[in-house]
C-alpha cells in the first residue's frame, strides 16, 4: 500500500508566506555587540533594521534573518527582555514606557528603555560597561578625587542623557569602595554598575523591583546608617527635599540632572518649589552643595567622543551667587573662571585648551560652547595661524 501524497494546498495558504522563525533575542544582541568594541546604544525600531549607535551615528547591522524588524519582532524582543517583571509590565500598559536592566551572560550589561509609538514597540539599551570605571582609564578631572574626602552635603552630576554622568558617579563610588570602609547604598533606575564590596559595603537598589520611588527609598536609606547615599536621578520635589534632609544630617548624597550646566542646575531645583518656599531653598542649596559637575560628550577628531566638564566648587563666593541669585559681573560662570585655584573650570575653557592641543576640531569645540563669540575671540591667534597653514 502506497504512502498518501502530502495534500496538495489552497490557493490562499500557497499565497501566505510561511512565518519566519524567530531569532532567540540573545543571539541578536551578540551579533550587534560585535559590530564594534564602543557601541554605545541598540536601536531597535518597526520599519528598520536592528541599529546601533557609535560615535553619536546610528548604523544598521545585518542580522540574518532580520533584514527588517516587523512590530512583531519588536513586541518579542520587549517581552524577552522584560521576562517575569510584572511591575515593567504594568508601567508600559499604564505610562507607555519602562525602564528595566538586561544582562547578556559574559558578555554585557544593559540599560533599556521600552516605550511605545505608533501603537508598537521600540526600545533602545544603552550597553553598560562590565569594567567600573576609574579616574585614569576615563580621564577625569583629579580635582574629583576630593568628593571621596567630603563628608556630607549635595555633589551633583549634569548633563544631557547619554554624556556619561552614570560613569562620572560610578568611578568617584569605585575609588571611595577601595580606599573607605563605609557603608553606601545607591538608588538607581535601573542598576548600572555592579559593584563588589571592596574596603566598604554597598548596597544597591533598584527602582521598581527593590523599590517604589527614589523618595521612598531615599528616605528609608535615613535610616540605615549609610555614609554615602547615591539617588540615581533629582526627579521630584521630595526626592529633592529628602535630598536636602540627608546632607543636612551627615550624609553625603551623590545625584543626577538633566541640566546643562551649574546656573540650570540652581534654576531647576529652586523651580520645582512652589514660590513662597523658593528663597529657603536656595539658601538650604548653597549651604547643602559641594560639587556640581557638568559634562557634554564632543566628536573627537579622528572618531570617538570626548568629554568637557564644567566644575563648580562651594566656595564663600559661590555660595553667595546661589543663595542670592546672579546677576551682572556676578555670575557662576565668571566664580568657575576665578576659581581655578580652587580646582574649578568652566566649559569654554576647556573647550579651548581641547581645541588647542588638537583634541577636537575649531568648529566642532565652538558649536559645543557656552559662548561662542567669546571662545572665537580668545581662539582668534589659534584660528589665524590654523588659517595660514592652510594657505
Amino acid at each position: 500500500m502506497g504512502t498518501a501524497a502530502p495534500p496538495t494546498p489552497s490557493p490562499a495558504s500557497a499565497a501566505r508566506p510561511a512565518p519566519r522563525p524567530a531569532i532567540p533575542t540573545d543571539a541578536i544582541l551578540s551579533v550587534m555587540l560585535q559590530a564594534s568594541r564602543n557601541v554605545s546604544d541598540l536601536i531597535f525600531s518597526p520599519g528598520r533594521p536592528p541599529q546601533v549607535e557609535l560615535s553619536g551615528q546610528l548604523i544598521p547591522v545585518a542580522v540574518e534573518g532580520l533584514p527588517k524588524l516587523t512590530a512583531e519582532d519588536t513586541a518579542r524582543i520587549a517581552t524577552d527582555l522584560i521576562g517575569k517583571n510584572k511591575l515593567a509590565v504594568e508601567k508600559l500598559r499604564q505610562e507607555g514606557s519602562c525602564d528595566i536592566s538586561y544582562s547578556l551572560t559574559g558578555k554585557s550589561r544593559f540599560r533599556v528603555n521600552i516605550f511605545m509609538q505608533r501603537g508598537t514597540c521600540a526600545i533602545v539599551m544603552r550597553v553598560i560597561p562590565t569594567d567600573i570605571p576609574d579616574f585614569e582609564t576615563y580621564n577625569l578631572p583629579p580635582q574629583l578625587a576630593n568628593i571621596c574626602e567630603l563628608k556630607n552635603g549635595i555633589v551633583l552630576v549634569t548633563g544631557p542623557t547619554g554624556s556619561g554622568k552614570s560613569t562620572t558617579l560610578a568611578a568617584i563610588i569605585d575609588k571611595m569602595n577601595q580606599e573607605k570602609a563605609i557603608h553606601m547604598v545607591t538608588i538607581e533606575d535601573p542598576i548600572e554598575f555592579l559593584h563588589p564590596h571592596k574596603k566598604s559595603t554597598i548596597h544597591q537598589r533598584e527602582l521598581h523591583s527593590d523599590t517604589p520611588s527614589f523618595s521612598l527609598a531615599l528616605r528609608a536609606a535615613l535610616r540605615q546608617a549609610p555614609k554615602v547615599i547615591l539617588v540615581g536621578e533629582m526627579r521630584d520635589k521630595e526626592t529633592i527635599e529628602t535630598a536636602l534632609e540627608a546632607s543636612e544630617t551627615g550624609h553625603l548624597v551623590l545625584s543626577t540632572l538633566h541640566t546643562v550646566d551649574a546656573s540650570k542646575t540652581v534654576e531647576r531645583i529652586v523651580g520645582v518649589f512652589p514660590l513662597a518656599e523658593q528663597n529657603v531653598i536656595r539658601s538650604r542649596f548653597a549651604k547643602a552643595f559641594r560639587y556640581i559637575v557638568s559634562q557634554r560628550l564632543i566628536p573627537r577628531r579622528g572618531g570617538g567622543r570626548v568629554a568637557a566638564m564644567e566644575i563648580l566648587i562651594s566656595t564663600m563666593r559661590t555660595r553667595e551667587y546661589v543663595e542670592k541669585g546672579e546677576g551682572e559681573g556676578r555670575t557662576l560662570v565668571d566664580a568657575m573662571r576665578d576659581g581655578t585655584l580652587d580646582g574649578m573650570q568652566d566649559y569654554d575653557n576647556v573647550i579651548e585648551k581641547m581645541i588647542r592641543d588638537g583634541v577636537i576640531e575649531i568648529e566642532t569645540g565652538l558649536g559645543y560652547a557656552t559662548n561662542t563669540g567669546n571662545l572665537r575671540l580668545n581662539l582668534a591667534d589659534f584660528i589665524d595661524a590654523a588659517a595660514a597653514t592652510q594657505h
